[in-house]
């Protein structure tokens, strides 16, 4: 649904400074009818709910100051456009690039944002001469190609969408190369290759309309099954969610929960919201409607872990390209200027409780009891940590560790235990992991060290062996 380098020939808008750009944003926020205190960006208010708001950004756009400026002040993801695509990193054979896709990291580097990989495998920005190549040859250009690209951004990703768009509207997967050359199981190749090049990432099936319940998300969601009942490092599923004002599925949120249930985390990774225009102001205003029913969906299930908007605002955006006669998607204008959408947003997360996401009661791919979490100690000193098993396989599991500030604010965490029979971490996410015999220590990464007095943070592993919840224990420096 993204056509390549959309950036290079749009209508570039009106260039506004920072301050005024921030000047209109905090005063549209400033001007709801919110708790007191809130919250007066996207980021911020994702944050006190455990969650991200982010954007997608192409090398192009770094050069537009109010648009960047706009986007460090507002969003802490950034996903590459189209930096990152096969086509941009290994446009022939054995020879990769990834001078774009590194400005774009560190972009989001200097401004404490984390990125979102965007993406390994995908049918489309296909150099020709992968499709061309004999099908016996397909496999290890696929898994050299992953694990090429990955191990350069080995830590510096939060998650990969590792598979783009593989499903067709009827819920079958596309007959690409990749599916020609090993079937269905292309996709399992993939995620075990990514998960053995990074295995601190988390990693993704990204696809559009699969945000209702229908044919093709069916068809998405008996594959994640399969996916996770053997043991596949699969951990989320991106709903790429570019909407056509007015036309929100009414299933969304349900849809996202039976995805959850699985122990997988979602997310709302590609958010447009098109007009056709020219756009009134009710249709502005059903867009506002639009926006923050998706944020509230999001923030009603507990394992959706943040949104992120396809661009920044409506002078820069890939639609009028694609979808002629639609505009005006995005929640600023042409001049910078907050919409309707954007105060829906804001308002969705401010008026929503401050609480991390937590894990949904897993559905058990066998018999398996489910694992009672480990007792919740009191929360009395610098922080306190519980482990809780949200899915478990014959011979592996997946958990999740909530570690919580004490009484008072901490910067920086280590969390720790021993497992009791042989376990052993297969992929472990937002943490940093060191093993000395069946002793683990976890301590945070780069971008959740720092918890205000009674927030929260969460990492989480899959794991070998007999679901376990051993005790856990969290000191702080």
């Amino acid at each position: 649904m993204k056509p390549p380098n959309h950036s290079s020939d749009r209508s570039r808008g009106r260039v506004r400074g920072l301050a005024a750009v921030l000047a209109a944003a905090t005063a549209v926020a400033v001007g709801l009818a919110m708790p007191a205190q809130a919250a007066s960006t996207l980021k911020a208010s994702a944050e006190a709910k455990g969650r991200y708001f982010g954007t997608a950004l192409t090398r192009g756009d770094l050069g537009i100051s109010a648009e960047v400026n706009l986007a460090a002040a507002q969003f802490d993801m950034v996903t590459p456009g189209n930096e990152m695509k096969w086509d941009a990193t290994e446009p022939s054979r054995g020879s990769f690039n990834f001078g774009s896709g590194d400005q774009i990291v560190s972009f989001a580097q200097s401004h404490g944002m984390r990125v979102r990989g965007h993406n390994l495998v995908w049918h489309a920005q296909l150099p020709a001469w992968v499709s061309s190549l004999p099908l016996n040859q397909v496999q290890g250009v696929m898994e050299n190609h992953i694990t090429t690209e990955a191990t350069h951004y080995k830590g510096k990703v939060y998650a990969w969408d590792v598979i783009n768009e593989p499903y067709n509207e009827d819920g079958t997967l596309r007959q690409d190369v990749f599916y020609k050359a090993m079937g269905a199981n292309y996709l399992a190749i993939a995620l075990r290759a990514a998960h053995a090049a990074d295995p601190n990432a988390k990693l993704y099936i990204n696809d559009y309309n699969i945000e209702g319940i229908n044919a093709k998300s069916n068809g998405l969601y008996s594959l994640a099954q399969s996916l996770v009942s053997q043991g596949v490092p699969l951990h989320g599923i991106g709903f790429e969610s570019h909407f056509i004002v007015g036309q929100i599925p009414s299933s969304l949120q349900a849809n996202m929960q039976r995805f959850a249930d699985l122990g997988l985390d979602v997310a709302i990774t590609e958010l447009d919201d098109r007009i056709l225009m020219p756009a009134d102001s009710s249709e502005l205003q059903q867009q506002g409607t639009d926006y923050g029913k998706v944020v509230n969906a999001c923030l009603a299930v507990s394992r959706c872990v943040g949104v992120s908007q396809w661009g920044v605002d409506d002078g820069h955006t890939w639609i009028p390209g694609t979808f002629p006669g639609y505009g005006a998607p995005m929640m600023w204008d042409s001049s910078y200027q907050p919409k309707p959408a954007y105060t829906a947003a804001l308002n969705a997360l401010n008026s929503a409780p401050n609480t991390s996401p937590s894990p949904t009661p897993p559905v058990s791919p066998s018999p398996t009891p489910p694992v009672s979490p480990s007792p919740t100690p009191p929360v009395t000193g610098a922080c306190s940590a519980t482990l809780t098993t949200v899915n478990s396989w014959p011979g592996g599991f997946q958990s999740e560790v909530t570690v919580r500030a004490g009484s008072s604010a901490v910067n920086g965490w280590t969390v720790k235990w021993t497992w009791p029979g042989g376990q052993t971490i297969s992929s472990l996410w937002n943490g940093t992991q060191s093993v000395s015999g069946s002793s683990v220590t976890v301590r945070n990464a780069s971008y959740n060290g720092s918890l205000a007095a009674g927030a929260s943070t969460t990492f989480g592993f899959t794991a070998n062996g007999t679901a376990a919840t051993p005790a856990v224990t969290c000191t702080s420096p």
